[in-house]
């Protein structure tokens, strides 16, 4: 067949490289309110549910139980049931109904009501809606910090480099496991070098993730899966229980976590009983509610491809932010797994959460290129923050990072790296040379870094395990190197377990370690004046306005 010219270019444009498919509701892929999925429904007798969306006390399964049991505001629940659903998500967007207010109602709801409210707005009105129900005044974002060879070294200069670019939260992972150890140590390491109150994970293998959060070398976790449908929970030997008693060994060690749920997780289980991806994500924030937990990692995550893929799938995922929102929890809004081969849809996938801000817009902006992001990639990279800072600046919106001055960075890449290395030197741990030290200070990535002997390296941290070592080890083998201030950073970090403060929902630190959360920092938005105003925030929008590569007329010559 002859083909039209513009057709065929269009064919190749990177867009095509993404997957799309129909719809097909009798295998969750439906973005939401599909055809299998249950009608909203509450009965409550003597303080007991009998009936959630649907469904009788008898024939509830795991999830059903759990949420009917600790997940449902009761006092108020039938009184809300019985609201439109449509009044409802008018009070998520009206300015003149507090958040306070919002919350009332809809702690009360039930998933298939939940569900149903958030079907009501479209995504402009989402974005409204974010920007009043996100726990936090003030918004921020989070950072991945890893390598493809997991070099320690490079880590901690990354992990320095990203604290002073304004990231409150860095996280890590391994691209071999047994390396865990000391990529904790080098990401604590580098982010207080960086700036002290920084917080910092290892994401890993769950019991490994809580080791290493006891021995003090993590401050925080956010990879506990939790799923919409019993069958997904099962095949991981796992409960909502399992899950809640889990978050109870966090929170009784001062650190802080969060749950990780996502829309398409079932889908790509293959275990969604028809149901859409909304409703199943809205069993996970009702699973995380019910638990105690103070946020939650959502907005399809890792398997952000599957709803990106059906029709209005991407709306729904700003949607599954809200609904977390709603719940009265953190929420860390995903933009992170790499999910499109094209730049403007990856801009689309994150628009909303940028414009109308989020606890943590991105659950993972890459600060490393993205072939050395051992998550699979990042939404945004190291590549896009000159593109960022100009958003942010363009907009007049705070994004969560702000520009640095190139020597400023070396000198803290470097600072970290000598820091690093003298921790291992200080802890019998095999040598970092200045070698390594002086490439991470400028490296762009681990393939400017020199070889280690990772044989040599994987058994040193298992040997630090089998030791014993602890943050404390760390905190001596700085002072004993004269890093006294990373070493006192170090010890702030522990100190604030013990008070366990920063547990509260959507905690960071400051820069002087003062905790701003929802309590002490609540989103008081009620329209236009109101909330946080990035113009009212002088520091930070003069940092943000003050990109390096912007002429300054003052030093031009006419």
């Amino acid at each position: 067949m002859k083909r039209q010219k513009r057709f065929e270019m269009l064919e190749k444009r990177p867009i095509h490289q993404d997957g799309f498919v129909k719809e097909w509701p009798s295998e969750g892929l439906v973005a939401m309110m599909g055809p299998n999925d249950p009608k909203p429904s509450i009965k409550i007798e003597n303080g007991v549910v009998t009936e959630l969306d649907g469904k009788k006390r008898e024939d509830f399964d795991l999830i059903d139980s759990y949420i009917a049991e600790y997940g449902i505001v009761l006092d108020n629940a039938e009184k809300v049931m019985a609201m439109d659903s449509t009044k409802i998500a008018n009070m998520l967007v009206d300015p003149n109904v507090s958040r306070k207010d919002v919350i009332k109602v809809t702690l009360s709801l039930t998933p298939a009501k939940a569900e149903e409210v958030i079907s009501k707005l479209n995504f402009g009105e989402m974005i409204m809606a974010v920007q009043k129900m996100r726990a936090r005044r003030t918004p921020a974002t989070q950072a991945h910090v890893t390598n493809v060879r997991d070099n320690p070294v490079l880590i901690a200069a990354d992990a320095a480099d990203a604290a002073q670019r304004g990231f409150p939260e860095l996280e890590t992972t391994t691209a071999v496991a047994r390396y865990a150890p000391f990529n904790a140590i080098s990401l604590l390491v580098g982010a207080q070098t960086g700036r002290p109150g920084v917080l910092s994970q290892c994401s890993v293998e769950e019991a490994t993730e809580l080791n290493l959060g006891m021995k003090g070398f993590t401050a925080y976790a956010e990879t506990i899966s939790v799923y919409g449908t019993d069958q997904v929970f099962t095949d991981g030997d796992d409960t909502p229980w399992s899950k809640g008693f889990l978050a109870s060994c966090y929170a009784s060690r001062g650190l802080k976590m969060r749950f990780t749920s996502g829309s398409g997780s079932e889908v790509m289980m293959g275990y969604t009983e028809g149901k859409s991806m909304l409703y199943l994500e809205s069993r996970c924030i009702f699973i995380t509610k019910a638990s105690g937990v103070q946020g939650l990692q959502n907005g399809g995550v890792s398997c952000i491809g599957i709803p990106g893929a059906v029709p209005s799938g991407i709306r729904s995922v700003l949607g599954e932010n809200l609904l977390c929102m709603m719940m009265d929890i953190e929420c860390a809004s995903g933009c992170d797994q790499s999910f499109s081969h094209s730049d403007m849809r990856r801009t689309e996938r994150m628009i909303g959460q940028f414009v109308a801000g989020t606890d943590y817009i991105s659950s993972g902006y890459s600060s490393t290129p993205n072939y050395d992001n051992t998550f699979a990639g990042s939404n945004t990279d190291a590549y896009d923050y000159d593109d960022y800072y100009i958003m942010e600046r363009d907009l007049a919106v705070n994004g969560g990072i702000h520009p640095v001055n190139e020597q400023d960075i070396i000198k803290i890449r470097s600072k970290a790296a000598h820091a690093i290395q003298a921790v291992f030197d200080q802890l019998g741990l095999p040598k970092i040379t200045d070698e390594e030290v002086e490439a991470a200070t400028y490296a762009n990535s681990s393939k400017d870094m020199p070889d280690r002997n990772m044989v040599e390296d994987m058994k040193a941290a298992q040997e630090l395990l089998d030791r014993g070592i602890t943050a404390i080890d760390i905190v001596k083998a700085l002072n004993d190197s004269d890093f006294k201030d990373v070493a006192q950073a170090v010890l702030n970090l522990q100190k604030q377990k013990v008070c366990g403060d920063f547990l509260q929902t959507s905690s960071i630190f400051d820069k002087n370690w003062n905790i701003i959360s929802a309590v002490n920092n609540p989103n008081d938005y009620q329209g236009p004046g109101t909330g946080y105003r990035l113009q009212n925030d002088k520091d930070e929008w003069e940092r943000i306005k003050d990109v390096p590569f912007a002429m300054d007329p003052g030093h031009m010559q006419f």
